[in-house]
C-alpha cells in the first residue's frame, strides 16, 4: 500500500483509496486547525499543495483502476462511484490489477 502515493501512474484498490481520503481530511482538519488565524492564511495555503496533489494523485489512479482516464474525477460525485464500485479484472491500459484478479488469464492469453 501507499507506493509512490503522489504519482499518476498505475492503479489502487478501493481500500487504499478510501485510505487517502481519510489521510486527506485528517490533514485538512489539522492545518486548518494550526492556522485558523488570518495571519496564517497563506502558510495554509502552501501547506495544502501537497495535499491537493496527493488527493489528486490517489483519485487518478483509482480512475484508472476503474478502466477510466484520470480527468474522470471531477465528475460530481464520481468519487462515491470509485469508492464503492468494484476494479476492472485483469490487466488494463493502465497496468496489472491490484487485486491479482484475472491477471494470470490475461498474461496466458496475450501469450498466444
Amino acid at each position: 500500500m501507499f507506493r509512490r502515493p503522489f504519482s499518476f501512474e498505475g492503479r489502487i484498490r478501493r481500500l487504499e483509496f478510501g485510505l487517502s481520503i481519510l489521510i486527506y481530511y485528517a490533514y485538512l482538519s489539522i492545518s486548518t486547525g494550526l492556522a485558523n488565524e488570518e495571519q496564517y492564511f497563506f502558510i495554509q495555503l502552501l501547506s495544502m499543495i501537497p495535499a491537493y496533489w496527493f488527493i489528486l494523485a490517489q483519485g487518478s489512479k483509482r480512475c484508472h483502476d476503474r478502466g477510466n482516464s484520470g480527468w474522470y474525477q471531477i465528475i460530481p460525485f464520481y468519487s462515491l462511484w470509485m469508492l464503492f464500485g468494484d476494479s476492472k479484472r485483469g490487466i488494463n491500459r493502465y497496468g496489472l490489477n491490484p487485486k491479482g484478479e484475472g491477471n494470470e488469464e490475461a498474461v496466458e492469453e496475450s501469450d498466444l
